[in-house]
């Protein structure tokens, strides 16, 4: 059984916010717990709008329920108009993520069944320290960096195999490839981005490392789509040609490229070169040859725009 970082905040955060209830003698003192159990995200960012959320629901929850308890009794059946009437208030001012907590400050009114300064002191009490609690502890955050440069590196990998493989079919008009690789770019790259985007939220301030995995993950999500949109004309080349083998060679240097990290600025003019060459050859002669040297020249546009994001 693994128990992850978050689990551990969590616990503690809990335990912590029981603790001082119990000392500062609050009634309904493991509330704090609740609190502190709802607030704990993923991110600080989250963290930080999830207690102002909770804070504003709980603070409005506390008099809504007070004032409508008193008009219709404390009664079960009342809970009903009570919550018909709050959920879409919480919605309205866009804190719905706050329901839950205020709905427990809703129950502590309802058992106390009657609203003075005293009781709300100590209702007050609860939400700060739960949610103060909560933010205290989520505030540290482990360092994504390593898993970032890992996702990072393997989608380098896994575009440089899908370039060899197409420079493999376009050269030898043949590929035993079953293709894994896209699924596996695909997915990398999703979960690189995502990691991107939380590292993001974990920042205090303005990062441009964070800015530099979220910008970095956007451009392989964009050679993704180019190389995705080229396998279909590579599929459709029917045979073995001279202008598929230069183009292949070209694939293999972007390949070789990916994986050392080469300078790329010569590419421009080894793709227009090899345009060039394709222009001043005679006409096809066959249908085959024609839809063959079309799918060549569109795949060639692919190159290129491939080549503006490296």
């Amino acid at each position: 059984m693994k128990i992850g970082f978050r689990t551990i905040k969590t616990a503690v955060g809990v335990s912590i916010s029981v603790l001082l209830g119990e000392l500062l003698q609050l009634q309904n003192y493991t509330a704090a717990g609740i609190l502190t159990l709802l607030c704990i995200q993923k991110s600080r960012k989250k963290s930080v709008h999830a207690a102002v959320s909770r804070f504003f629901a709980c603070i409005i929850g506390i008099f809504f329920a007070a004032v409508l308890f008193e008009l219709l009794g404390y009664h079960p059946y009342a809970f009903l108009i009570v919550l018909l009437l709050f959920i879409p208030l919480t919605v309205k001012f866009k804190i719905q993520e706050g329901i839950a907590s205020s709905v427990v400050m809703m129950m502590h009114v309802f058992l106390h069944k009657q609203m003075d300064a005293a009781f709300f002191l100590n209702e007050l009490s609860l939400v700060l320290i739960g949610l103060g609690v909560a933010l205290l502890v989520n505030w540290y955050m482990p360092s994504i960096d390593k898993e970032l440069v890992r996702h990072m590196e393997r989608s380098e990998q896994l575009l440089a195999a899908i370039l060899h493989e197409i420079s493999s079919y376009l050269k030898n008009g043949y590929t035993l490839w079953d293709g894994k690789e896209v699924l596996q770019l695909s997915e990398t790259i999703a979960k690189g981005r995502s990691l991107a985007a939380l590292n993001a939220e974990n920042q205090t301030g303005g990062s441009g490392k964070a800015d530099g995995y979220a910008a970095y993950f956007e451009n392989k999500r964009l050679q993704y789509e180019l190389v995705d949109r080229m396998l279909p004309m590579v599929s459709r080349i029917t045979a073995k040609m001279e202008q598929s083998n230069r183009i292949g060679d070209f694939v293999e240097e972007l390949s070789v490229n990916l994986r050392k990290g080469t300078a790329t600025d010569r590419f421009y003019h080894e793709l227009r070169e090899i345009r060039d060459y394709h222009r001043s050859l005679p006409l096809p002669e066959t249908r085959e040859e024609f839809e063959n040297r079309a799918n060549l020249f569109t795949m060639a546009n692919e190159l290129e725009r491939f080549i503006n994001t490296i």
